[in-house]
């Protein structure tokens, strides 16, 4: 898994006034804490945080004042037009702990042309070291048919990674393609023909 290190500054200012003047200039403010450490206020680059999310689940080495934080993004907001990183989050984490973490899970394999593919949950919940995180699942939708759906227990876990999801949690469904859509294409036609007929017939009386 992805590990970056971002160096960070000490914030001497808060409030909201701050907050927008360290975004203005290209500052995330950002809160470390957890096992047992008071909650640190720090000002993070906004371009090389912005890159190292691109990752999912991507630990961050923060380095502050000499020191450095292994730690996690936790809860991440953003501004609601611009998306730009406004206020994240980071919880530390130590080498061989074991964290819960929301894993993306991708699909491969050629389903059942017949259906229309759903994916009802993008994620699945796993327990896994927090130096192991994987970047993503992969679920193999080969011979999967319509009406059917796969599930967070079929997705295949390395080793020493534990599914928390509910197992019967649906991944993705494969819908049967609606018959309406199809009547309505066979129908039309024929309604046109129908329609046409008595316009013909009333052209030749006219003639």
């Amino acid at each position: 898994m992805a590990e970056i290190s971002i160096n960070g500054v000490r914030r001497t200012e808060f409030g909201k006034g701050a907050s927008r003047r360290a975004r203005r200039e290209g500052q995330v403010p950002a809160v470390i804490y957890g096992h047992g450490e008071k909650p640190s206020h720090i000002n993070l680059p906004a371009r090389e945080l912005g890159v190292a999310l691109k990752t999912s689940n991507v630990l961050l080495d923060i380095v502050v004042d000499g020191k450095t934080e292994l730690t996690l993004p936790k809860s991440i907001v953003r501004h609601p037009i611009k998306l730009t990183i406004d206020h994240i989050d980071l919880v530390i984490v130590r080498r061989g702990e074991k964290v819960t973490v929301a894993v993306p899970v991708h699909t491969s394999g050629e389903h059942d042309r017949d259906g229309i593919l759903e994916h009802v949950n993008h994620t699945i919940e796993v327990e896994t070291e927090a130096t192991s995180i994987p970047s993503f699942f992969e679920l193999d939708l080969t011979g999967l048919a319509a009406g059917l759906s796969l599930y967070a227990g079929d997705v295949k876990l390395p080793a020493g990674v534990v599914l928390i999801s509910d197992p019967k949690m649906i991944v993705v469904h494969l819908s049967e393609r609606s018959t309406a859509v199809e009547e309505v294409a066979v129908v039309a036609p024929a309604a046109d023909a129908a329609a046409a007929a008595p316009a013909a017939d009333a052209e030749k009386k006219d003639a």
